[in-house]
């Protein structure tokens, strides 16, 4: 179980949590409903990085099932978090959250490198910092990109925000009978190819001990409960 009260963690965001109903791209309001939900938490004393997706934009995986060269879709994918992660520090910002946008490849004019003793210092100074371009590496997914910066930065866990209230045994969109766990080991998670991050974020999670959080963005508050150590969608650990 994660500690109550965890002083850092890191969030991770898909692009579709900013897409709202939005078919794409970014809807304004839901990142402000994020940025709000952030500050929130950040208000308590608690050091927030947010790790974000850019699956509303360009999905890396999709485009190169459909032909084009793996690498360069997952290098298009990258960029499309920079755009994400610009527009949610903006909301931040507007809400007086101090934010840094810091990026595996580098675009001095848009971001800072990322730099691992640089980032942390940023979260000891009260700033959330927003990590884009996932690992800067193509066949690597945003969610390995959050296990690996929260084990970098030393955070407590990693809360991941989804659509739905947890993991479910199958799609509970499309099946009426799935089961929601609550609790998870990190083998179950990969044994049962259960669809919360990919295998090589959760192994780096289990290595590092590191819980995973998974529960839903869409209603006010559960950001502040997951991050509480109170009982909230799934935990796997």
């Amino acid at each position: 179980m994660p500690k109550t009260k965890a002083k850092r963690v890191v969030l991770k965001l898909s692009g579709e949590a900013l897409m709202g109903n939005l078919g794409y791209g970014i809807d304004p309001a839901v990142a402000k409903s994020i940025a709000e939900q952030v500050k929130g938490v950040h208000g308590k004393g608690i050091q927030v990085a947010i790790v974000i997706g850019g699956g509303n934009i360009f999905r890396g995986l999709k485009a190169a099932s459909e032909g084009m060269d793996r690498a360069t879709a997952d290098y298009m994918g990258m960029l499309a978090t920079m755009l994400n992660g610009l527009a949610l520090q903006d909301a931040l910002e507007k809400n007086g959250v101090h934010t840094r946008v810091m990026t595996a490849i580098e675009m001095h004019e848009l971001a800072e490198p990322y730099i691992r003793r640089r980032a942390i210092r940023h979260l000891e100074k009260g700033r959330v910092v927003i990590f884009v371009c996932g690992t800067g590496n193509p066949y690597f997914t945003t969610d390995t990109a959050a296990a690996l910066r929260a084990i970098e930065i030393g955070a407590e866990m990693v809360l991941k925000a989804t659509k739905v209230d947890g993991v479910y045994s199958k799609d509970p969109v499309k099946f009426a009978d799935a089961v929601r766990y609550t609790k998870l080991e990190y083998m179950e998670v990969l044994k049962n190819k259960l669809k919360v991050m990919d295998a090589t974020a959760v192994s780096l999670c289990m290595d590092n001990s590191l819980p995973i959080v998974v529960f839903s963005i869409k209603k006010e508050g559960n950001l502040k409960l997951a991050v509480e150590g109170k009982k909230i969608g799934t935990v796997i650990s």
